[in-house]
């Protein structure tokens, strides 16, 4: 309950929602400055502000009529789609909680997501509907809403058409009212664990994190951003979509991170702004189309989700001069920016994570959750208001990440004397061979510097002699020349000993999530039945 602090009584329903700032809110207000101006560009169709905001409240409409309420979930399977920028307002108008799902995800992971969140509503594009009605066969649970976004000429009967809901629900749907810390987004992590936690959003957490971005990201109103890693990941949709709806800015839609679709939308839409992993940006720089595209209108470049190697980021800005670059580090938990490394600091600074951002206060931590001095290694803990709620339906899970009131990462980092955070590794991630810690980042970072390699993932095998034994799965350049033995030798100046790898595989592809982040996990079970060439 929120306290008047005149009466020390609880607010008045009025005053509560005269302060509202919802998720919902943000799109309103932005309608409201600019309702000409395009807001979203999918394909052959174009919204403006105004048309946005009136689809929101239709599809709100509609999600009422068939009886979802605030605080029900609505599941959400899809690549990116107009469909999809219209739920993630839509849902936030009337109080449901959307559960966008990783769309790579088979029909038995489906079902245990749907299991754990109870949806009142499943949404499907028309290509993944099957795998979506295959999940609620094998699930306890059955949505009584079940809907299809895109043509579906096989669409049964028990699924309707969201396009429908945009056409026909009215728009004058009273709100319902949404406090701070109302819960709007259910977010699964995609997953260092056996089964994925629910990470609960509320508006409070992201809008604050919608400020920071802003504030540290270099963003503004007159951005054009193509988007094209999933929206159902919290970077693309939380810090950069969401921000940009937030600010007025225009949003280009991709289904996903085709190299040849994404250079032709960037040329065709004089596109200024794009996030991608280091996985995207080496895939756009090898393709053929890089140099024969019109890249001049883009000025801002982000990175995410892994570390961009040294050798990349140098390519990036000597073939992209104008283009600054921000390296944006958090999580999920953090809704999800904690760190950015700005443009001037990028080669000054390679490789560090940067700064905390204006809303989030960090420390590094041994332990016994005692904070360690710049240059010593240690656990990466955050306080701020844009953390998550907690873990849904766990409260063992969230006590432990909270501990002594700080939301613990599971990352290992190290301050430097200046305040820049450098990303260790995932603790997970941290290879520990022969009794000697071993940060798989190192050694990638080593191998980079090799010609002709395009790609490099380093991980821990049990291994019966060293406990764990240092392993890398390397990429070759197309073309290149590249062998186990070259690999070896220009390892030797490089690394001591015991952080060389033991096992060097030749592979022509590492193993990715949607939102490009390498699997190091399906990597560790594949060796060495994924190798080319492994000794």
């Amino acid at each position: 309950m929120t306290t008047d602090p005149l009466t020390m009584g609880p607010l008045s329903a009025d005053v509560m929602r005269a302060r509202q700032h919802s998720t919902s809110d943000a799109l309103r207000r932005t309608a409201l400055r600019y309702p000409a101006k395009t807001a979203v560009v999918a394909g052959n169709r174009h919204l403006t502000y105004r048309e946005l905001d009136e689809a929101a409240t239709r599809c709100a409409g509609a999600l009422t009529a068939r009886g979802l309420e605030k605080g029900d979930r609505l599941l959400l399977l899809s690549h990116n789609s107009l469909e999809f920028a219209v739920l993630v307002f839509a849902t936030a108008r009337i109080g449901v909680v959307l559960t966008p799902v990783n769309f790579m995800l088979g029909a038995g992971e489906i079902a245990f997501i749907l299991d754990d969140c109870e949806p009142a509503a499943v949404v499907a594009e028309a290509a993944l509907m099957p795998t979506a009605a295959e999940a609620i066969n094998l699930a306890h649970v059955s949505p009584r809403v079940r809907a299809v976004a895109g043509a579906a000429p096989d669409r049964p009967d028990s699924w309707e058409d969201v396009a429908a809901w945009l056409r026909a629900a009215p728009l004058n749907l009273p709100e319902a009212f949404l406090g701070d810390d109302d819960p709007v987004q259910l977010l699964y992590t995609s997953g260092t664990e056996s089964r994925p936690k629910g990470v609960l959003l509320p508006s409070r957490s992201l809008i604050s994190q919608y400020v920071s971005c802003i504030v540290d990201g270099g963003m503004a109103a007159d951005d054009i951003e193509v988007h094209a890693m999933p929206l159902f990941h919290s970077a693309q949709l939380d810090c950069f979509f969401s921000v940009d709806v937030y600010l007025g800015a225009t949003s280009v839609i991709l289904p996903g991170p085709e190299p040849a679709a994404l250079l032709e939308a960037i040329e065709t839409h004089r596109a200024t702004k794009l996030f991608c992993p280091p996985t995207v940006w080496i895939s756009l720089l090898r393709h053929p189309d890089f140099d024969r595209r019109d890249l001049s209108s883009l000025v801002k470049g982000y990175y995410g989700a892994s570390a961009m190697p040294v050798e990349i980021l140098r390519e990036l800005q000597e073939r992209l001069p104008k283009v600054d670059l921000w390296n944006f580090y958090g999580q999920t938990e953090l809704a999800p920016v904690a760190t950015i490394l700005k443009p001037e600091e990028q080669l000054t600074r390679a490789g560090s994570a940067g700064r905390p951002v204006l809303n989030v206060e960090t420390r590094v931590v041994d332990d016994d959750n005692n904070p360690l001095p710049p240059g010593q290694v240690g656990e990466i803990v955050h306080r701020s208001p844009q953390a998550t709620l907690g873990y849904f339906r766990d409260e063992a899970k969230t006590s432990e990440a909270f501990r002594d009131g700080w939301f613990h990462s599971g990352d290992l980092g190290v301050f430097d004397e200046d305040g820049y955070l450098t990303v260790v590794d995932r603790k997970k991630d941290m290879i520990k061979t022969g009794g000697e810690n071993v940060a798989s980042r190192e050694v990638e970072e080593a191998i980079y510097l090799l010609d002709g390699v395009a790609e490099v993932a380093v991980f821990g095998v049990p291994d019966p002699r060293w406990i764990e034994a240092v392993v890398a799965a390397v990429v070759p350049k197309k073309g290149a020349d590249l062998t186990v033995e070259l690999i070896r030798a220009h390892l030797v100046t490089r690394l001591a000993g015991f952080k060389r790898p033991k096992q060097i595989i030749l592979t022509s592809t590492l193993p990715k999530s949607a939102s490009g982040k390498i699997l190091k996990r399906e990597l560790r079970e594949a060796t060495p039945s994924i190798a080319d060439d492994a000794v």
